[in-house]
């Protein structure tokens, strides 16, 4: 059973990850479809997880303003049809919107469960409305390969931190947040660490990674994005230790939900994308 699962689980992965490079190397319309179902998957598992099966249209506003967010973000990066950076701001509207109907929702037992609507525009869409920063230059040019190599870098830690921590840290050394994640151990944390610095380090020597990028740059963007990925992982496994999970949800056989994949890159592209930024060298 366990070797039939592992099948399944590589299997799901690959598809996974097959699908990512093509929406990110193919066109910039693919991108932005697929980037928009996985925001609207991974809310959805959110507002599953934490308020069930209330409030459903309330829900759907949150999410018709993620999707608001990052299509007229879409519009602005990309340059399509000329949009104004300025017209970003009425993505305000439908946010104001969901407030707004919280006026008029008779039953408020639960009412309390209604931050979670401004949680998930927070801590899910926000965050990937900010993958269109890291496809598209000043100029408006579409190039998927940032966004992939962000990913890698993030891949690449997940994977290290899980056959370190499989292989000594169930056995050696302290575990890291064991009242969140108790399988979680710093031997895990310091071989995904160093997986991710690796990784960087062959994306900048095969030129993945824009010229202009020096080696530095790299290593402290890997540095940078491993460490605030593993709080991404942690951020999430809080949420769904308080509700009793085990997965944000089933979509992908092997590996739960959208939101078990996304978690430690709702926190590491932003961090890559503003340290990019801050130094100016975002391509």
């Amino acid at each position: 059973m366990k070797f039939k699962n592992l099948i399944i689980r590589a299997l799901s992965g690959a598809g996974f990850v097959a699908v990512m490079v093509v929406a990110l190397l193919l066109n910039k319309y693919l991108f932005a479809a697929v980037m928009i179902f996985i925001m609207a998957t991974m809310m959805h598992e959110f507002f599953k997880m934490t308020m069930g099966d209330e409030y459903k249209f309330s829900r759907a506003l949150a999410i018709f303003a993620a999707v608001t967010l990052f299509a007229l973000t879409f519009l602005y990066r990309g340059h399509v049809w000329n949009f104004p950076g300025r017209l970003v701001i009425l993505a305000m509207i439908p946010i104001f919107i969901v407030m707004i109907n919280s006026l008029y929702v008779k039953d408020k037992t639960d009412f309390g469960k209604f931050a979670n609507l401004y949680t998930a525009i927070l801590y899910i869409a926000v965050p990937m409305t900010l993958t269109n920063f890291a496809v598209f230059s000043l100029g408006g040019e579409f190039s998927g390969h940032l966004l992939l190599g962000f990913f890698i870098i993030i891949w690449a830690s997940d994977v290290g931190a899980y056959m370190f921590g499989m292989a000594l840290g169930q056995r050696f050394g302290k575990k890291l947040f064991p009242e969140i994640s108790p399988k979680k151990s710093w031997i895990g944390f310091w071989g995904g660490f160093l997986m991710a610095i690796a990784t960087a380090i062959v994306l900048h020597r095969t030129g993945f990674l824009p010229e202009s990028y020096r080696l530095v740059n790299c290593i402290v963007l890997a540095v940078l994005m491993n460490i605030s990925g593993v709080y991404g992982d942690l951020v999430e496994s809080q949420w769904k230790r308080h509700y009793a999970l085990k997965d944000s949800g089933n979509l992908i056989p092997g590996h739960g939900g959208m939101l078990d994949r996304f978690d430690s890159a709702l926190f590491a592209i932003p961090v890559g994308v503003i340290y990019l930024m801050v130094h100016n060298i975002l391509w």
